[in-house]
């Protein structure tokens, strides 16, 4: 897809997450990475909902803005994310709600922040890292990311929201979507000790559509 394309993509799928009540006021952001290495970020102090293809903020390899507005102050979060996840090409951040919620409840696994509920969202995001809490836009979370050494395709910032990296704008749309759907059915379904997929169908799963899930705990079953 060539940059005017992409430019008109990041805008629409933008507008829809923002209609949609997933991410709001100036609140999310999105980037995606270009053939000559550089990127396409959404500026910064902009709502999802009224982007500008030509305002777009256009960065070179080096994160050195190039044209467009003044990008996101999440650049440190994209770019750890882009250089631990060799595959990535697209990366979403967003505020939405319910993720947000299991951001901060105490029992949440910082290695596996969601049980297995369904097979889409272990389809799409696999399993979700928690990273403590950081400022919006804190060079320091560059270095949680780092941490996580690639092995997360989903991270929740906690007190702060979700962030999905994978290998096409849509793909990381449609992923975030399905964690704040999850999210959501862990909220509504807490404390009703719901059945959880077993680890036979995580293994088939893994086995069928090629997951990689770098961890994976046992959670209490219903009988």
């Amino acid at each position: 897809m060539n940059e005017t394309r992409l430019r008109e993509e990041i805008c629409r799928l933008g507008r829809s997450l923002f209609e949609r009540g997933l991410t709001p006021g100036s609140s999310g952001n999105i980037s995606v990475t270009l053939e000559d290495g550089g990127w396409l970020v959404t500026p910064t102090n902009a709502s999802l909902g009224s982007l500008d293809p030509a305002r777009l903020s256009r960065l070179d390899p080096n994160g050195k803005l190039v044209s467009g507005d003044a990008p996101t102050k999440e650049v440190p979060l994209h770019t750890a994310l882009y250089q631990t996840r060799t595959t990535a090409r697209a990366v979403v951040h967003l505020h939405s709600t319910h993720s947000v919620a299991l951001s901060m409840l105490p029992e949440i696994d910082s290695r596996a922040a969601l049980p297995p509920m369904t097979a889409y969202y272990l389809m799409r995001c696999g399993s979700t890292a928690l990273v403590p809490y950081y400022r919006p836009g804190d060079p320091a979370v560059a270095g949680a990311i780092k941490g996580l050494a690639g092995k997360y395709a989903s991270v929740l910032l906690a007190n702060h929201g979700p962030v999905v990296a994978s290998e096409t704008l849509e793909s990381a749309v449609y992923a975030i979507e399905e964690l704040e759907e999850t999210a959501k059915l862990y909220l509504l379904l807490r404390g009703l000790n719901p059945r959880y997929l077993t680890p036979a169908q995580v293994a088939e799963l893994s086995k069928v559509f090629g997951l990689e899930l770098p961890e994976h705990h046992d959670h209490p079953q219903t009988p």
